[in-house]
């Protein structure tokens, strides 16, 4: 008998309430964490709806994007989104799972199905960047066979990049 694992990762419009939802939630705690750090404060409302506005997702479908909900037991609880950069490399984003579910497998799982998201649209590689005071993010990635690379990118928020050769090469 196997044990029945609570964690179902699927593609899902991004348009949905519960996309919306956890994309809102992922840019309250990044943006929260990041001016706590740097100005002392938390995010006003109207700053976190115009960096929503000023960062689409249209780019999360397919064929060259996905965006992908985790649900623990039917429940949203996580998401990732992963994009075609170019020649066979893939790109993940946004990927956050809600507080009370952190620890329970769901992070490894939307890592993994992002892995084989990322095949399925012709990618060898697949790449990210990152905050540095997101250490809990980075640790992940770490344990899942993410290793820094040189940076591929210069984003506003952009200090740490990580790649993973996919195929089952690490």
């Amino acid at each position: 008998m196997t044990e029945h694992d609570p964690w179902a990762v699927t593609p899902e419009s991004v348009d949905t309430p519960e996309a919306a939802a956890l994309l809102r939630e992922y840019y309250v705690e990044v943006a929260d964490r990041y001016r706590l750090l740097h100005e002392g404060r938390r995010s006003t409302a109207d700053e976190i709806e115009r960096e929503l506005a000023e960062t689409p997702t249209d780019d999360l479908v397919p064929p060259r994007g996905v965006f992908l909900v985790g649900r623990y037991d039917g429940e949203p609880a996580a998401c990732a989104g992963v994009r075609v950069l170019g020649s066979h490399t893939a790109e993940l984003t946004k990927v956050f799972v809600r507080p009370l579910w952190r620890g329970s497998g769901g992070g490894g799982r939307l890592l993994g199905e992002a892995d084989r998201a990322a095949e399925r649209m012709g990618a060898d590689r697949i790449v990210l960047d990152i905050r540095v005071d997101l250490v809990e993010a980075r640790g992940l990635y770490v344990k899942h066979g993410y290793t820094e690379i040189s940076p591929y990118n210069q984003g506003p928020y952009a200090e740490v990049w990580y790649g993973k050769e996919l195929g089952g090469v690490c």
